[in-house]
């Protein structure tokens, strides 16, 4: 079965830490057309810098959560 790949915004280091010690594969948010997931620190965030910028990838607003609930919800939504 071939890696899951989350893109994780810069800013959430302990974030991206828990994700590989899951399994997860962890690529730059840069790589989101490439992720299954996607997380970013707010769900107003531009994480492109363009307005059009669209993805299949489950996308997780993280503000407010722990480094654990975030995983938590990652596993959840792929599942």
């Amino acid at each position: 079965m071939p890696q899951v790949k989350v893109a994780v915004d810069d800013n959430l280091t302990p974030v991206r830490s828990l994700l590989e010690q899951e399994g997860y594969q962890v690529v730059p948010i840069s790589d989101l057309h490439s992720a299954d997931c996607v997380v970013v620190t707010g769900g107003a965030d531009n994480i492109m810098g363009i307005q059009t910028t669209s993805t299949k990838a489950t996308i997780i607003a993280a503000p407010g959560m722990t480094a654990e609930q975030i995983v938590a919800q990652v596993k959840e939504r792929l599942s």
